[in-house]
């Protein structure tokens, strides 16, 4: 999920007498500027009627565009190309973001991964614009990595990256939209976006009725002796955790808060977090049961012949709890971890708001 960690301010920009990286930014540090008299909207921080050459993140210190070996540039031409095209207020953003660091390397290796994000975007959702992005699409993006499925914005297209530098690009990808989102130019007006089309594993495809209906499932998989496969998809549903975090659980990731406990599973999220959610009643019986077979550190969740899990797994889980709850087979077979993450992400981001 896409969480908004407190926001990090960097002194060292906003000393009188710092490095001058270029004149432009001067103008740009406008917005350091005004977050410090508690003003928000990088967009209106940096006049929109700047000059176009002007506001191009070449002009920004280390950023300065190759455009042929031994130009003397720092930073991919295409990269910087890529977000001097991006709306106005976007590109304003995304130079007030790159500014926030003194490092040189520090501002190419966030120019790199935002073009490459945005490069993968625009390949999976051309109407889509860069601020209107989610977690799911944060956590589709990192799932693609992982998997070896991005064809765009890496140097070897169709080779998996590893986790480590999956979680990179998460945390800096991250640090945009929190930069973004306390600068108050984070917008999601649903009620201004023209309708499209659903996808077929649009979220929506799993309604309130369906979830309820998945519930039941659950509750005859671990019947039917199905515990793991029970508590995987019990917890899916609670949490959005990724699958990976799933697979990852211990008994030392639960917490008595009551006698009838666990209540609490403490579970890492897309960006590595670890973050606390309340175990459903079912979910507590099962995890009761899997932990007893367990010793410390052994994962709770695992296959009947002792291998951990995958999406896979948990995709065919389900499916099973699905259709033992009685969701019409088209649907069931439609389920898998992504969709239901982005479900239960979407609703807990609009618990939150209330």
């Amino acid at each position: 999920m896409l969480s908004m960690p407190p926001a990090a301010s960097d002194k060292q920009g906003g000393k009188q007498g710092g490095p001058r990286v270029s004149p432009v930014a001067d103008e740009w540090r406008l917005v350091a500027m005004a977050e410090e008299r508690g003003e928000t909207g990088v967009a209106r921080a940096v006049p929109d009627r700047a000059e176009e050459a002007v506001l191009s993140v070449g002009r920004i210190g280390g950023l300065r565009p190759r455009r042929r070996p031994g130009d003397g540039g720092e930073a991919s031409g295409a990269d910087v190309d890529l977000v001097d095209a991006l709306p106005p207020a976007t590109r304003r953003t995304v130079a007030a973001w790159l500014l926030e660091r003194q490092s040189a390397a520090t501002r190419q290796a966030r120019l790199q991964v935002l073009a490459a994000f945005v490069r993968w975007l625009r390949s999976v959702d051309p109407a889509i614009e860069l601020l209107a992005v989610t977690g799911a699409h944060l956590d589709a993006y990192c799932d693609a990595a992982r998997a070896g499925k991005l064809t765009v914005g890496v140097r070897n297209p169709g080779r998996p990256l590893s986790r480590t530098t999956v979680s990179r690009k998460r945390a800096v990808l991250s640090s945009f939209y929190t930069f973004a989102w306390r600068s108050g130019v984070v917008r999601h007006d649903h009620a201004a976006v023209v309708p499209r089309p659903a996808p077929p594993r649009d979220p929506a495809v799993l309604g309130r009725a369906d979830r309820r209906l998945l519930r039941e499932g659950v509750a005859r998989l671990a019947e039917e002796g199905r515990a793991a496969e029970a508590a995987a998809v019990a917890l899916l549903d609670a949490t959005g955790a990724p699958v990976s975090a799933l697979a990852g659980l211990t008994v030392q990731d639960l917490r008595a808060v009551t006698a009838g406990g666990p209540a609490v599973v403490t579970v890492h999220d897309g960006r590595g977090d670890l973050v606390a959610f309340p175990v459903p009643p079912l979910a507590r019986t099962l995890l009761r049961a899997l932990s007893a077979a367990r010793t410390p550190g052994e994962p709770l969740l695992r296959r009947p012949d002792g291998r951990p899990v995958d999406v896979q797994w948990v995709t065919a889980a389900l499916t099973a709890a699905a259709l033992a709850g009685g969701v019409p087979r088209e649907r069931a077979e439609l389920l898998d971890p992504h969709m239901m993450r982005a479900t239960t992400v979407t609703e807990l981001m609009r618990d939150q708001a209330l």
